[in-house]
């Protein structure tokens, strides 16, 4: 087995197509796909969300000759990046490429396929809520076969019950929590980086009462909140590396190679 033979695999459940839709629709920038190719057979997978010093050491110990990552490993164009020891971004490559170890980066494209990374969030959130279907009421930037950005119904709970569930749901006490006595009837949220003025507006506009993301600035949590919503903040970690791993799975169902999930328990 080469890496694309995985890669194909990869791609059937995620197809890159999403990811180029999405730049193309939305005005993003990604780099998905086979990054580091060595041409080796391929022995054993580790799947990871991020591609760490730890993961690679772990790879290396396990015997697994491949990466897939979410976040790609080569974000930059190559021109503004130099691969070289020198830097931390490719000092990770160089240490893959002396190892023999081959990265695919699975981004945008997980992120929002049906049943991807986004929907995962939704999914989790709306579990911790009690909900074990949630049905979305709105996207706010819908692929074909997939959106990133959803709102959806819920039970009735406070924005503090709720985040109190989702620490369970998501691994994670590292939860913020603005708002808590507010009650929830309709979420809307959005994996990873996803808040933004623009996801704050469909988060408002979608009638929500509280809206779910990381890496929030000063200035959007005041603004969400003097919209009238409550805000629960995860770490970027452990809003996609609940549904990274559920992704992973599926490859590894079809995989006849050892898999191993690789979580960097301290990043939740």
């Amino acid at each position: 087995m080469k890496v694309s033979d995985v890669y194909k695999i990869a791609d059937e459940l995620a197809p890159k197509r999403l990811s180029d839709e999405y730049c193309a629709r939305y005005g993003a920038y990604d780099n998905s796909g086979v990054l580091v190719d060595t041409g080796d057979e391929i022995k054993g997978v580790l799947f990871t969300l991020d591609l760490s010093f730890a993961a690679i050491d772990r790879a290396v110990e396990i015997g697994a000759n491949l990466i897939v990552c979410h976040h790609p490993a080569i974000y930059a164009k190559i021109s503004d990046l130099r691969i070289d020891d020198e830097r931390l971004t490719g000092s990770k490559i160089v240490k893959c490429i002396k190892a023999g170890i081959s990265v695919i980066a699975m981004h945008l494209n997980v992120d929002t396929v049906d049943g991807g990374i986004d929907e995962c969030l939704m999914q989790g959130v709306a579990l911790a809520a009690g909900e074990s279907a949630p049905k979305i009421c709105a996207q706010m930037h819908p692929v074909d076969g997939g959106s990133y950005g959803k709102a959806y119904d819920l039970p009735a709970i406070s924005v503090q019950g709720l985040a109190e569930n989702m620490k369970k749901v998501f691994s994670t006490d590292r939860i913020l929590v603005y708002g808590g006595e507010k009650t929830v009837c309709r979420a809307a949220s959005c994996c990873g980086a996803g808040a933004d003025e623009e996801s704050i507006l469909f988060a408002k506009n979608a009638g929500a009462d509280v809206f779910i993301s990381s890496d929030f600035k000063h200035h959007l949590l005041t603004l969400a909140m003097e919209n009238g919503m409550g805000v629960i903040v995860l770490t970027h970690y452990a809003s996609e590396n609940y549904g990274f791993e559920k992704y992973c799975k599926k490859i590894c169902q079809r995989l006849d190679i050892p898999c191993v999930y690789h979580t960097e328990s301290s990043w939740l």
